[in-house]
Order: C-alpha cells, then structure tokens, then sequence
C-alpha cells in the first residue's frame, strides 16, 4: 500500500516536471503561445497615421464566461454606444486581457455597442504630440469617427487612467452637447496626491520657483525628442511602483511552471505590463509641466497650448469616477479631486477593491468596477 502510494507520487511529480521543463522551454522559445490577449473579434472603422478606431460587432453567443461563471448575453440594445479610451504607454489589449476577463466582452454581453481607439505606439517622429494632440486632435477624430460608424450623434466616452483624462480635456474643451455620459476608472487630478510622485512634485514646488523666476531654463524649451519615455523604461517605473508584488509575481510563477492554463493567464497579463509603448516628448513635458508642477487638472483648467483651453466648469454631462482603494499610483484622493471640479449635476464618485490594474482589468473587477460602470451607463444610456 505505502509502496503503491510512493510510486504513484513519484509517478505524478515526474509527470509534473517534464511538464514544467516543456513550458519553461516552450514560454522561452515560442512565448506568443501562451498569449491569448485580444480574442474578441473587432473591425478597424477608421485608420490615421498612429490612431485607429476599433468596432467590436454583437456577440453570436447566447452566454459567456466571466471569471468562473457563464453571463448571459442582453438581446436588448442601448441606444447609445461606448467609446474607450486606453492610456498612451499601456497596449489597448488591457481591454480584451481574457477571454473570461475583457471589459470588451463584459459590456458587449450587457447589450452595449462598443468602440475602443488605440492611439498606436508613437516613434521619434511623434516626439513633439502632447496633451492638445491626444485631447483636441485626435480623440475628437475618434469620435466622429465612431459617430459616423454607428449614425448617430449621442455617445459615451469609458477611459481607464490617462484615456480617462483624455475624456474629461477633451469635454472641457470641445464642449461637446452629443457626449451623454463620461465613466473614468483610476484617472488622475490631483497630482500631489499621487503616491511617491505626489511627494516628489511638492518637494520640487520651491526649488521649481527659483529656478523661473532666477534663471530662463524652461521645461516646455527642451527638444521633445531628448524627453521621449522608451516603452521599456515606461514599464520599469510601473512595475516599482510594486516591487514586492513583481517578486512574488516570478516566485510564483516558478511554482506553477507546469500549469499550462495558469500559464496563459500569466504570460497574457505580463505583456500589458512588459510590452509597453513609449510616452511622446510632448506628454512628458505637459505632464511634468501642467498637470505635475502646476497641479493644474486640480485647480479645474488646463491650457493645452496654442490659445486652447480645457475649462472642467464646461463638464455638464452625467459623470461617473472610480478609484481603486489599494491603487498606490493614483489614489484615493487623487481621483477623488474631480468631484470637485467637475459640476456635473448627476455625478458620483466609486471606490472599487484593487490597485491601478486590479481595479480596472484584475479578478474581481467584473463584479466591482465594471458592473458599477455598466449599471450606471445603462440608466443614463436610453434613446
């Protein structure tokens, strides 16, 4: 008996080794394998140099999976479509992470017509596109690219950190009457809120004054070339932001080595945090500029250069936020300032479990943030 036992767990730990040195191999060599990002169908509406507009057509399916459990798909239809907008260093496949975890899906099963714009992954020759390229040039291309797409005028822009502050410039400046709703998801405002940078940006509010007042260096002067964020140094400040978490991550990752199916989920997570794209010269001079040093998303008004003004007292669209209680990058409070900002008569702001990414694409996001998002859109999203 105790012999029998013996061999058959020899048995099973040898069967477990050669499967872990197959996928050690097999994740080394041929990696785009275990990657299952971005199964959702989708046709490409409109094309401008970097930018495209995706539309994602109904699903043929009567149910799906959503985390463990199967969703029933919605035969009734929103009138009013959804627009998402991604952050510029994340690839836009954060929204279709899954086939048992996309956003894409989730809200395509909630009977909503879905649009997503991936602003593409910029080069040197984009060096100089800031806040006023991303907010007043090319996401308005977007929208009346999807307004063109569905026919209709109404829609509702969903943005997840950067893309959300993409939708809320965008709306103080443009003043858009047709955009009926605006959700953002772990969205920046208050930048000396913002964890380690928020202290940083404070520290340098004395010495940044000298420095003007004393001397003629400006930021907004330098070469945007020479400020230019690589995707890969885009990626190693995200994942110090959580050094413990990325041990553990390898840690455990060694542990499941021969699980095929944890595998996929791994090596598919781990590319929107390794295969980032890089940040224009531009953004990083309005980021450190604007919404860094001059705290200026906090104060309610942002000038985008060249006369154009995004003023959030022109927000009057129904407006929902929503934050991540453990997000160490975008805080509680940092997300919690637009509150104050943004007038909105029908506005509500929702803290969700999670960190910067759990709390928009982690496990329990269908059941926290997304749900919350779609429940609210669906009562503000008739004809």
């Amino acid at each position: 008996m105790v012999l029998n036992r013996l061999v058959k767990m020899s048995s099973f730990v040898g069967e477990r080794g050669l499967q872990w040195v197959s996928n050690a191999v097999e994740t080394t060599l041929f990696s785009e394998n275990f990657d299952v990002s971005e199964q959702t169908h989708y046709e490409v509406v409109y094309r401008s140099g970097l930018m495209t507009v995706r539309y994602y057509p109904p699903l043929a399916e009567d149910g799906i999976e959503v985390g463990e459990e199967t969703m029933p798909v919605a035969t009734q239809h929103h009138p009013v479509p959804i627009l998402l907008v991604p952050p510029l260093a994340a690839d836009p496949l954060n929204f279709d992470l899954l086939p048992n975890r996309s956003l894409v899906r989730f809200l395509l099963a909630k009977g909503f017509k879905v649009y997503l714009v991936d602003f593409g992954s910029p080069k040197s020759r984009h060096a100089d596109y800031g806040l006023i390229d991303y907010a007043a040039r090319l996401l308005p291309d977007a929208i009346a690219a999807t307004r063109a797409h569905h026919g209709e005028r109404a829609l509702s822009l969903v943005g997840y950190c950067m893309g959300g502050l993409f939708a809320l410039v965008y709306q103080g400046w443009a003043h858009d009457p047709d955009v009926r709703n605006i959700v953002t998801i772990a969205t920046p405002i208050d930048s000396r809120a913002v964890g380690m940078a928020g202290w940083l940006v404070q520290a340098m509010q004395v010495p940044t004054r000298l420095i003007r007042r004393l001397t003629p260096f400006r930021i907004d002067k330098i070469d945007a070339r020479r400020l230019m964020m690589p995707g890969w140094m885009a990626s190693n400040i995200f994942k110090l932001t959580n050094p413990i978490g990325v041990v553990q991550g390898y840690a455990d990752l060694l542990m499941n080595l021969w699980d095929r199916e944890y595998l996929m989920e791994n090596r598919t997570v781990s590319r929107w945090f390794n295969d980032m794209h890089a940040y224009p010269g531009g953004i990083v001079k309005d980021f450190v500029v604007r919404v860094g040093l001059d705290n200026a998303l906090a104060k309610g008004k942002i000038e985008l250069g060249e006369g154009a003004v995004s003023d959030f007292a022109a927000i009057a669209c129904p407006y929902l936020a929503i934050a991540g209680k453990s997000d160490q990058i975008v805080t509680l409070d940092a997300a919690r300032k637009v509150m104050d900002v943004v007038p909105s008569g029908d506005k509500q702001f929702a803290e969700a479990p999670g960190g910067h990414a759990g709390v928009f694409a982690g496990s329990r996001a269908p059941v926290t943030t997304w749900t919350i998002a779609a429940d609210w859109l669906a009562l503000r999203s008739a004809a």
